[in-house]
């Protein structure tokens, strides 16, 4: 790697350079950790409580109540203290809910969705723990990156991909912090992560260095920082519908009285339930979605500042009112169409899919104002 761009700090480069790599080797061990937490941990009482869960009966909207309680006997004090035998009203039958989801029964969520006992499994403190720690070294990386040429860690591909995966996994730990039992996106958000970065150090590299002119503005800070931050949230927001599909159809499968295999069950009963996963992932988006709004009209402002037009129709800017339009059809067929379950799942990952393509393909495949991101 060239680190001999004029106006950069080669010492503070260089310390980038190896943190991002010794943070991709704690991210590795902490993936390791989560395959060992999904895979073995608390296997046992994993697959007791899905053997439980397919004697519910299927298709039905409620579960008998269990065997009436034993007869009260209770002694009144007045007329003598005769003692008066009395059976108590039975009680309510355990309902299983119409899953806002699928339309059909809902199942609790698995007990290794990081709750309750599950949150001190130890291959889960340690997987956490390793991100923690990866988290750190990776946010040392950006910061001298950013130090080195004096200007924020995010004028082109290699930077802006640092930071994205940095953020995700920031709004992860944040979770996390806040009591949130969300330690089931682990694995897939570590995964993530290390292909990110690997794409980062490998394909999107660039030599630290100045900012074109069209960049020297504060609306970098704004602009920028907002469209890494939401994208980081949807990423959340679209693991969320993901595995939602994964645990809808196992969820199916249970209500039908099938028998999953042994290894499925122990990784899909480490998920909340399909229903939560769904309103999980439409939290997410529809908290996001005004802040991506924001994003696009900051870069309209700022397009206006640096090449004297608001709106140009470039690719960057088509792509991302794409992405806006695909969230906005999304939030829209949720509130008026009372598309949920499976139909939003796949409109979140058709709408993230978007924003994939404006942040890889638009700047790998076409060429215009915002073609300096060193790709």
């Amino acid at each position: 790697m060239n680190l001999a761009a004029a106006g950069t700090n080669e010492q503070l480069a260089e310390i980038s350079n190896v943190l991002i790599y010794s943070a991709m080797a704690v991210y590795v061990l902490a993936f390791c950790a989560h395959c060992a937490e999904w895979v073995f941990g608390s296997r046992s009482r994993v697959a007791r409580t899905a053997a439980a869960l397919t004697k519910e009966k299927s298709g039905e909207d409620a579960v008998p109540a269990q065997a009436a309680p034993a007869v009260k006997v209770k002694t009144k004090a007045e007329g003598g203290g005769t003692a008066v035998l009395e059976r108590p009203a039975p009680e309510k039958p355990k309902v299983v809910t119409r899953s806002s989801a699928g339309g059909r029964g809902e199942l609790p969520d698995g007990p290794g969705a990081a709750g309750e006992d599950e949150q001190g499994d130890t291959y889960g403190r340690i997987a956490v723990s390793l991100t923690v720690l990866a988290f750190l070294i990776h946010a040392g990386s950006v910061l001298t990156r950013s130090l080195s040429v004096q200007r924020a860690p995010w004028g082109n591909m290699y930077e802006f991909s640092t930071a994205f995966s940095l953020v995700a996994v920031g709004a992860y730990l944040g979770f996390l912090l806040a009591k949130k039992n969300i330690r089931w996106i682990g694995l897939p958000l570590v995964t993530t992560v290390l292909l990110d970065l690997g794409l980062a150090v490998t394909v999107f590299y660039t030599d630290s260095d100045q900012l074109v002119p069209a960049l020297h503005s504060y609306w970098l800070w704004i602009h920028v920082s907002l469209a890494i931050i939401c994208g980081a949230l949807l990423y959340i927001g679209m693991v969320s519908a993901v595995l939602y599909l994964f645990r809808d159809s196992y969820e199916t499968k249970l209500l039908k009285g099938v028998k999953p295999g042994r290894v499925g069950t122990s990784i899909m009963e480490r998920l909340p339930s399909a229903a939560s996963l769904d309103k999980f992932s439409y939290r997410i988006n529809a908290t996001v979605f005004p802040f991506w709004t924001f994003t696009i009209v900051a870069g309209a402002i700022w397009a206006g500042d640096a090449w004297g037009r608001y709106w140009g129709w470039d690719p960057k800017e088509v792509w991302s009112f794409i992405t806006w339009v695909a969230y906005a059809c999304y939030l829209h067929a949720r509130a008026t169409a009372g598309w949920k379950g499976r139909k939003a799942a796949y409109l979140v990952l058709l709408a993230f899919a978007c924003y994939l393509f404006n942040y890889y393909g638009v700047n790998i495949f076409f060429n215009g104002k915002h073609s300096y991101a060193g790709v």
